[in-house]
């Protein structure tokens, strides 16, 4: 808006402000503990919980590499489908999940916000 002393990025960088200076206080805290610099928290033993951070990572670099060409909706079932099962729901439930977090990432994204989503095989149907 005219006259306004700040301008879109005020908000963003408030919020990086604030993140910036929890950071400065975690370290401070962490270096009067003498804390090591880095250390693994207990759940990272299980194999469970390494299989999901594999299939997240996976799963990610799956998306940007086959998103453009099957399509957000697609890629998008099949994705939540795969990560609530690993998760160890059955398929029913990864099923129902996958496609009702789907339609609601695509109600949030490409109506509310209007940020386009590829539609890749599904292009004739767009709307």
């Amino acid at each position: 808006m005219p006259g306004q002393k700040f301008g879109p990025a005020w908000f963003p960088g408030l919020v990086a402000a604030g993140l910036g200076i929890c950071g400065v206080l975690l370290v401070v805290s962490g270096a009067r503990r003498r804390a090591a610099w880095i250390e693994w928290p207990a759940w990272i033993q299980s194999r469970n919980a390494r299989n999901g951070i594999a299939a997240l990572l996976a799963g990610l670099v799956a998306y940007i590499l086959l998103a453009d060409r099957l399509g957000f909706h697609l890629t998008g079932v099949v994705l939540l489908a795969l990560w609530v099962r690993v998760l160890g729901a059955s398929w029913r439930t990864a099923a129902l999940v996958a496609v009702a977090g789907t339609v609601a990432i695509h109600l949030a994204f490409y109506k509310l916000l209007r940020i386009p989503l590829p539609w890749g095989l599904l292009e004739r149907w767009a709307f």
